[in-house]
This record gives C-alpha cells, sequence and structure tokens, in this order.
C-alpha cells in the first residue's frame, strides 16, 4: 500500500488530537463510506448528512483512521482510530494547505462558466506525458471538493490541476488563495447562475477571484473572444499577476486559432501558443473544446511541460459521462446514436450541445433529435434565455426537439410546429414519448441542468435498448 500521508504529519498539520491504535500512514482520503478504499482516512465532514454517522460503516471497510469532530468523538466506537479536532471541514483545509506547502509541483487553477471539467480532464492528459500529474477527482471545485482534492495530491508530482467553481461571490477567493496556482484559467464568462448575480459582468468578477492566489510570477489565461475579456484582465493586473496570455481566434491572442476543421467525432486544429505553432487532433468532437485546448496548451508551456507531447495527448481526449459521452442504441433496424448531456446546462453549453448535435452522422433516414430540460438559477431572464435557443435549434439543423419543464415551455413555444417532437411538465412524464419517437439512424442528444433530472432519461433509453433487446424484438 503506497502512502499519500503519514498519521503523524496529517496530525500535526490539523493540529489533531490522537485517539484508539493509529496506524503509520494511510494511502487516501475519503469523504465517502461507500467508496473508501482499505487504508485511507475518512473524514467525517457535515454536508448534506453528517459523515458521523457513517464512521462505523468507513471502519468496518477498512478505514485506517476517521477525522471526527470533538463533540461527536464520545458517540464513535469504543477504542476507533480517530483523529479528534474542533471542525472537521477547517481541519480537511488545513491539510490542504499542508500538501500545498510540501509539493515542488506546478499548480493551475481552472475556473469559466463552462468547460471547467473539461479543460481540467484535457491539461491531466496533456501534462501526464511530461511527469506525474495529480487532477481533481469528478467536478470536485466546491468548498470542500478543492480542498478535497488539494489534500489528496501526492509529494511526488510534478504538475497538479484543480478546478474551483461558485455561485455566489466570494466563493472562488478562498480556493484560490488555498490552492496558490502557478497559472489560473478562466474558460469563459457566460449568463450562468444568473438568478444570484443579476448580471454577467458581476459573474466575470467572482470568476476573477480565482487570480488573487496566483503565486508571484505566475500567469493568467484568459479567452480573448470573450466579452468580459478586458475586465477579467485588468482583475488579473490589479491582483498582481505577471504575465496575461489571451487564447482564441482574436488576432492579438498568445495562443491564437488558426485553422480548425469539425468532424463529427473529433476535430483536427492548427495553432499559435505562444509563438509556437503546433497541428493536433482532439479526440473529442465541439467547436468550444477548440478554443479550450488553447487554454491547455497555453498552460502545459507555461508550467514548463512539454507543449508537443501535450498536443499529441489530446487526440486520446474523449468526453464523459453526462458531458457529451457517446453511446451506441440497438433498435431493430439498426443503431443510433445517444449523445449524453445530462450532467448541467447553461445558455452556453446548450448552443454548444445543440451545435454538436447538428454535425452528428446519422443513418439512413436518421434525424436529430435533441430533448432538452430546464436551465436552472438564470433568474428573470430565465424564460428569455429558454425561447433565445430557438435559432440555436433552427442553425444547428436539429430535426426534432422534446422539452420538459416549466421554464422549458418558453423554447417549445418558440419552435416552429414541424421541429416539435413533444413537451412535458417533467422528465419523467417526457420519457415514454421519446422512447417511443426514437428509430434506427437517429442522433439523439439528452440535456438540462442536473435539478430538470434529465439523466434518468439517458437511462431508460439504454435500458430499452441495449443489444440483447434489439436482437429479441428483431424479427428472424
Amino acid at each position: 500500500m503506497s502512502s499519500l500521508w503519514t498519521v503523524d504529519a496529517i496530525a500535526e498539520a490539523m493540529d489533531a488530537r490522537r485517539q484508539g491504535a493509529l496506524p503509520a500512514s494511510v494511502s487516501g482520503l475519503s469523504i465517502d463510506s461507500r467508496t473508501l478504499a482499505a487504508g485511507e482516512a475518512f473524514f467525517a465532514l457535515t454536508d448534506v448528512r453528517d459523515g458521523h454517522e457513517f464512521v462505523p460503516t468507513a471502519l468496518k471497510a477498512g478505514a485506517g483512521v476517521a477525522v471526527v469532530a470533538a463533540d461527536k468523538a464520545a458517540a464513535m466506537p469504543a477504542g476507533a482510530p480517530l483523529l479528534v479536532v474542533p471542525d472537521v471541514l477547517e481541519a480537511l483545509r488545513q491539510l490542504a494547505r499542508a500538501a500545498r506547502r510540501r509539493s515542488s509541483a506546478k499548480f493551475i487553477g481552472v475556473t469559466g462558466s463552462v468547460g471547467k471539467t473539461g479543460t481540467k480532464e484535457a491539461l491531466r492528459l496533456a501534462l501526464s506525458r511530461s511527469g506525474e500529474t495529480h487532477a481533481s477527482a469528478a467536478s470536485y471545485n466546491n468548498h470542500w471538493g478543492a480542498p478535497l482534492s488539494l489534500a489528496r495530491c501526492p509529494q511526488s508530482a510534478r504538475f497538479a490541476v484543480l478546478e474551483m467553481g461558485m455561485n455566489h461571490a466570494g466563493e472562488i477567493s478562498p480556493l484560490t488563495r488555498m490552492v496558490l496556482p502557478h497559472v489560473a484559467i478562466v474558460t469563459t464568462v457566460e449568463p450562468v447562475h444568473l438568478e444570484f448575480f443579476g448580471t454577467v459582468e458581476k459573474i466575470a468578477d467572482a470568476k476573477a477571484e480565482i487570480f488573487e492566489g496566483v503565486v508571484p510570477g505566475g500567469a493568467a489565461v484568459i479567452n480573448r473572444d470573450n466579452p468580459q475579456f478586458e475586465r477579467l484582465a485588468r482583475a488579473a493586473r490589479n491582483a498582481g499577476v505577471a504575465s496575461i496570455v489571451a487564447f482564441g481566434e482574436h488576432k492579438d491572442a498568445d495562443a491564437r486559432l488558426l485553422r480548425h476543421a469539425l468532424q463529427p467525432d473529433s476535430s483536427t486544429v492548427e495553432a499559435s501558443i505562444l509563438g509556437d505553432n503546433v497541428t493536433f487532433k482532439l479526440g473529442a468532437p465541439g467547436r468550444h473544446l477548440i478554443s479550450n485546448a488553447l487554454a491547455v496548451l497555453s498552460a502545459v508551456k507555461l508550467a514548463g511541460a512539454d507543449l508537443a507531447l501535450g498536443a499529441l495527448a489530446l487526440a486520446d481526449l474523449a468526453p464523459s459521462t453526462g458531458r457529451g459521452a457517446r453511446l451506441t442504441l440497438e433498435l431493430p433496424g439498426g443503431p443510433a446514436t445517444l449523445i449524453d448531456e445530462s450532467y448541467n446546462a447553461n445558455p452556453a453549453s446548450m448552443r454548444a450541445a445543440l451545435a454538436l448535435l447538428g454535425q452528428a452522422e446519422l443513418g439512413a433516414r436518421g434525424r436529430r433529435i435533441a430533448v432538452l430540460g430546464d436551465m436552472l438559477e438564470l433568474g428573470p431572464q430565465g424564460p428569455n434565455l429558454h425561447r433565445g435557443l430557438a435559432d440555436a435549434v433552427t442553425g444547428g439543423a436539429v430535426d426534432l426537439v422534446f422539452c420538459s419543464g416549466p421554464l422549458m415551455r418558453s423554447l417549445w413555444d418558440a419552435l416552429p410546429t414541424e421541429r416539435r417532437g413533444g413537451y412535458a411538465q417533467t422528465s419523467a412524464e417526457l420519457e415514454s414519448e421519446v422512447l417511443g419517437a426514437v428509430r434506427a439512424g437517429d442522433a439523439i442528444m439528452v440535456k438540462g441542468s442536473l435539478g430538470s433530472k434529465m439523466g434518468p432519461i439517458v437511462k431508460a433509453l439504454t435500458r430499452q435498448f441495449s443489444r440483447q433487446d434489439a436482437a429479441a424484438s428483431t424479427p428472424g
């Protein structure tokens, strides 16, 4: 079992009181008793549920030690190996700061309204060709996710990529001051979380908090094609960031897109990255990913990694579950393509997904079908932003649209009659209509905010049209 932390180092970093028979070291850190691996430390965080309820389960699963709050320690199993602290979340933050202090890695922080997780995964891929790379798991980018990701950084890592998210002002500032990135990327600023901000400018200001933690001599990597570029660049300068790197198609971009070709499942790109011309293939499709790839390769070069190897690595980029993953449905008469975009949605990512659907290859008599749920947290502008997607539907060559949710009613009403597939108040009510509509040769894209519950439609499609079901229902 490899050691991530000695228990002595954890206890010292957190100023923890030791209780029970403690191991010499732990192999990892966990906050979830269901996925915990033997030998890991379990942090009893209180979020939706109180993690102290799951300490016995974690210990049975093989946790080496549990980190618990002092006011809950007496209720723990007798003789349990414990590190006792005043506050478990603050203890995790202290351990994260200790991880940053002991590390000699180059740290890259990523934020933005759209594309944080995809950019983080592309960075993981590109940097790994030059040395050991640590990156946030899943979308661990909030008040507990970022410190957990940082605390998990091995001392041996050469590069580290940490994602930072927010839906209110002031949330990124403490995260970036903990991460202390050498490079801070803002992928883009879009009308997301408008309910909490009111204006896109205020969203830009909140994203710009990432620059507050950039180390002396570090760099800000900012989207030159975004209307908020000047505002972000000014914030970076005010934060004392030494180098501002612009990426995009703009003639003044430091990482500039020169040419590109979009294919149904990939893209080919030629770009100038801080003076170096590179031609590369992106293994996942979509114009928006090309823009983010410019930011990725800028960070690769700024971090001292091999630019050519990083660019080559991007051919292996693959969309993940809920973020563009492609699945084959086996229907009577032949296959159909399912594009799973169900993890989240906002106006920018919705337009990108509709454009991507417009590129999808079809079988004979196939149609491009969008199954769309509400985009949430948009405030009073919500109905108009949903209605405004009508041009993306028609411009993206989408043949049929199914909508669910009260906000998506605005788009449904704005669609030409021939594009209307079906409407329901909830995704559960829409499910049977979608299942009944798909046929061989179609490309079906499912997308909505997490709260609009579009994931179950993806599961229903894959369950209904698995290879075995298709074989059973095909006449023989």
